[in-house]
Parts: structure tokens; C-alpha cells; sequence
């Protein structure tokens, strides 16, 4: 027999533990944080470009917002941006007030410029750690709060639903131990899904856990063909990829191909610094022609190991000196546009159930993501959903029973690890920087001959999960806009200026105090 140990508490429960996710639990001051891994680990730690913010002179919110819709491909929505960028300055402040380290120069902040910013905006924190100063801001107001209660090492299986309410996860401990927590509302703050991809940017945290939760329990999807290849990450065998910030270009670092030679200039006005789309189709295009392609950051010279750290200490691991040598890069999975559609206060489409940072689809980014917008976007809409959650009452009903996905209790102890790379080389290869209806037919063939084995595993199967409803959408998707490129249809049609939603088919459940008593 199974042993199943019911939990009920009168907190919202928040799974994941990156920026949004904390940010959501401090707003909430008392709630349950459940993590996969250590607290405060995940994509959030590494980010390296830093948070968008209109703090300078002649800078304001509303150009922020005008270049954040600009750059999205035509998806991105105009409220939502102004929504965000007009949170930001307060962001800034707020963060600083838990002790964060932002650089300064003069005694102000110090601001720098990426790829489709109009100004220099982009709030640093050790040139290129900001994700790491920001999660060690965040992790320790989290563990001064008594009031939080984490869970390490925990890994959320499935939502459970009492009729078309969300009130609880069922999660397996670090002993083994099965668990079901219900509460009045569950807040998803689980990442993107970077590994999907054989070759992404994402630490092994982010498997699409909670947009895969979200999707079994019946949640409303939104864009997930829009996913955001970083034009430059360095070639290594590491995995994940060792970013590249676009921060450098910002500085001033430039593309070259093997003989030397600049490309961005015959490619997009602004060159280096077009959108993260143009910039990583082009060096995609080079390198499948098989051309190398290099980002040459010599100019910053003797200052690159006190301005970029982090790519300093990445290139010099891999026996290149930035400071004399280009770096090879290539384009990588990054970023997931798409995800769990909410609303401007994270409430999905189910009761009681929110979706905040990466695994959220709040049409903040369209098509396509203005570099730096992500930070920031966890911390508006993290903020945002735990003022909501934190009003709403005890709406769990004894009337109608606690169900969770059958496939929930079929599931292993471990993945099978073949059937992931295979997986992820399949994803890489078909539904990648470019697409066609062939390579997307063929990859979901191929999916379906993995399925029994990828359905075993604990993560396994929400990479399945996330990847079919990818697929999907891609091939319906029949033209090129943002992050979704198909060679087979490269114009993008004004008639597809719409967003993409997606519910999956309803599928058999359990009743928790069934399998309790007959597991």
C-alpha cells in the first residue's frame, strides 16, 4: 500500500523557488514553498543580463514599454507592458531595501544597454551576476521569514482539483515520501522549459514541470510555439551552455564569422543589437552552412574580467582569453514566451491556480522577449499574484473529492535517461531556430515512439507533455513570427496576428483517498 500523508494548510502553496517564486512568498509573508531542488536554485541564479528599468535621465516607463511591444513580434500587449515597465523603478527600490548590490557609477545607478532598448536601462548587479545577487537577496529575506515553509528537495508531481478547483499538489519528498498539501490556492513558479532542448542555457531544474501540471489539469496554454534561442552561448560540451550575456554586445562586442568578418550590419539596422530572433537565425544560418561563428569582445580589453566576470571565468575554463581571442558561440535554447495563460493578477484559467515568471504566459512578451524583461516580469507579476492569493479563502469543498492525473501514482523513481536525450536531440533537430511541416511531423513520430518510455519518469513525462503541446502548435502555426520560424512559410502573415491558446484532452483521474486505501 501506498502511503499517502494529507497535509491542509491555510496558506498558498508556491511551487518553485526563483524570482518569482520568492518574490510571491514574500509578498505573502506566510505560505508553503516547495522546491525540486535546493532553495533558490534554477534558471533565476544564472541570469547574467540584468533588470530593465526606465530609472535614467530622459528615460520613462511608457518608451520602455513602446520598446517592449515593438520587439514581439506583434503579440505583445501594449497594457501589459506599461503595466510592468511602470512597476520597475519600484521593483528597483524594493529590492534594494532587502540588500541587494547593484552597481553604481557616481554614486547612481549604472545602467547598461542590450539588444532592442532604445536607452541604456539595464540595472546591474556584478556586471554579469545579477540573477545570483537578486537569489541571494531573495533566499535570504526567504529564510528570515519563519512564517515560509520550505521544502527542498521536493519534486511536485501533479495538481490536485476538487471539481474545476485547483487546492493542493501532490509531491514526492526527498525520502520518497508521497504527499498531498492543499491549501487555497497553488501559485506555479517552476521555469521555462530550456530542457526540452539538447542544447540550452537552462540549468537541469527546468523541465516544464509546472506548465505540464497546468496542462493535465485541464489550464489553458498560451503561445508555447515561442520559444527564444540565445544568439550567444559558448561552444563547449557543457550542459548547460555557458551564456554569453548580451550585455557585451551592449559594450560593444560584434559578430565575425571565421575569416573575420562582421554579418549583423547586412542583417538587421541595428546589427548586433536587433532583436534576439534576427541576431540568433543568423548565426544559426552560418553555422548550419558550416561556417563557425565568433563574438569578438577584445575591445573591452583588460576591464572584461572586472566588468564580465562570469563570461570571463566560462571562457577561461574553456582555454580562451576573451581579452585577446574571439569566443565561438552558437545560438541555444533560452527562454519559453509561451506558457500558462494568465491574467494581469497570474490567475489561470482554473480556480485557484496561479502562474508567475517563466512558466506564465502574460503577453508581456509576445513573440519574442525584449532582453532583460524576464527578471523584472517575475518580480512585478510574483508581487501581483500573492496580493490576489492572499485574499482569497478557504474554497476546498468535502463534496466534491481530491483528484489528481491517474499517471501521477504510475510514475518511477528515476527518468530513463536515453529516452530524454532522445527527446531532447529530437527537439533540437525538428522544432528548433527553424522549422518545417517535415522536421515537425517527423518530430512528433518520433515523440510518440518515446512516449511509454518517457511517460515512466518524473520528469520524463512532463518534458513529454510540454513537448507535444509544442509541436502542436508549431505545426499549426503556418508562418514565421518572433521565435517561431518555418522555412516552409519565412513571411509572417498578418492574418496569424493572434495568439495561439491550447487545452489538452481531458484525461482519467484518481481520487486521492481512493489510491490511499487501495494502492
Amino acid at each position: 500500500m501506498t502511503d499517502i500523508t494529507t497535509i491542509r494548510t491555510d496558506d498558498p502553496i508556491i511551487v518553485g523557488s526563483g524570482v518569482a517564486g520568492l518574490t510571491a512568498a514574500l509578498g505573502l509573508g506566510s505560505c508553503t514553498v516547495i522546491t525540486k531542488s535546493a532553495l533558490a536554485e534554477g534558471s533565476s541564479r544564472l541570469a547574467q543580463g540584468g533588470i530593465a528599468a526606465a530609472v535614467g535621465d530622459g528615460d520613462d516607463a511608457e518608451q520602455h514599454a513602446a520598446d517592449t511591444v515593438a520587439v514581439s513580434g506583434g503579440l505583445g500587449d501594449p497594457m501589459v507592458a506599461k503595466l510592468v515597465t511602470a512597476s520597475a523603478a519600484e521593483c528597483i527600490d524594493w529590492l534594494q531595501s532587502l540588500g541587494a548590490q547593484f552597481d553604481r557609477k557616481n554614486g547612481r545607478l549604472a545602467l547598461g544597454r542590450e539588444a532592442g532598448h532604445g536607452r541604456h536601462r539595464i540595472v546591474h548587479a556584478d556586471g554579469d551576476a545579477t540573477g545570483a545577487e537578486l537569489m541571494r537577496t531573495l533566499r535570504a529575506a526567504t529564510v528570515a521569514r519563519p512564517q515560509i515553509d520550505v521544502w527542498e528537495n521536493t519534486l511536485a508531481l501533479d495538481l490536485i482539483r476538487r471539481g474545476d478547483r485547483v487546492t493542493g499538489v501532490l509531491v514526492r519528498t526527498a525520502t520518497g515520501q508521497l504527499v498531498a498539501i492543499e491549501g487555497p490556492a497553488v501559485i506555479l513558479a517552476t521555469g521555462g522549459i530550456g530542457r526540452l532542448y539538447a542544447h540550452t542555457t537552462n540549468p537541469e531544474e527546468v523541465t516544464g514541470d509546472g506548465m505540464a501540471m497546468a496542462a493535465r489539469a485541464g489550464a489553458t496554454l498560451l503561445d508555447p510555439e515561442f520559444v527564444q534561442f540565445h544568439p550567444t552561448a559558448l561552444v563547449s560540451d557543457l550542459d548547460p551552455m555557458p551564456l554569453l550575456t548580451e550585455a557585451l554586445r551592449g559594450a560593444g562586442a560584434v559578430l565575425v564569422d571565421e575569416s573575420g568578418s562582421r554579418f549583423m550590419p547586412a542583417e538587421h539596422p541595428d546589427a548586433e543589437l536587433a532583436p534576439r530572433d534576427v541576431v540568433a537565425r543568423a548565426n544559426w544560418r552560418r553555422r548550419a552552412a558550416g561556417k563557425a561563428v565568433f563574438l569578438d569582445a577584445t575591445l573591452i580589453g583588460d576591464t572584461f574580467p572586472d566588468r564580465f566576470p562570469t563570461v570571463f571565468a566560462a571562457a577561461m575554463d574553456a582555454g580562451i582569453d576573451p581579452r585577446i581571442d574571439p569566443m565561438p558561440v552558437n545560438a541555444t535554447a533560452h527562454y519559453h514566451m509561451g506558457g500558462i495563460e494568465v491574467d494581469e493578477h497570474g490567475r489561470t484559467s482554473l480556480p485557484g491556480l496561479y502562474a508567475v515568471g517563466e512558466t506564465a504566459a502574460t503577453r508581456l512578451h509576445g513573440a519574442n522577449r525584449l532582453a532583460s524583461n524576464s527578471l523584472l516580469e517575475g518580480l512585478v507579476f510574483g508581487a501581483r499574484a500573492a496580493a490576489d492569493a492572499g485574499e482569497l479563502g478557504d474554497h476546498r469543498s468535502e463534496l466534491e473529492p481530491a483528484v489528481v492525473p491517474a499517471s501521477a501514482f504510475n510514475v518511477s523513481d528515476e527518468d530513463d535517461a536515453a529516452a530524454v536525450a532522445g527527446l531532447r536531440a529530437l527537439m533540437w533537430e525538428h522544432v528548433g531556430v527553424e522549422r518545417d511541416a517535415g522536421g515537425l511531423e517527423r518530430a512528433r513520430t518520433e515523440l510518440a515512439a518515446l512516449l511509454p518510455r518517457l511517460e515512466e519518469g518524473p520528469t520524463a513525462r512532463n518534458l513529454a507533455t510540454v513537448a507535444g503541446v509544442a509541436i502542436a502548435t508549431a505545426l499549426a502555426r503556418t508562418e514565421s513570427r518572433g521565435g517561431h520560424y518555418r522555412s516552409d512559410f519565412p513571411e509572417t502573415d498578418p492574418a496569424w496576428r493572434r495568439h495561439t491558446t491550447y487545452r489538452l484532452q481531458p484525461i482519467a483521474d484518481t481520487t486521492l483517498h481512493r489510491a490511499m486505501a487501495t494502492a
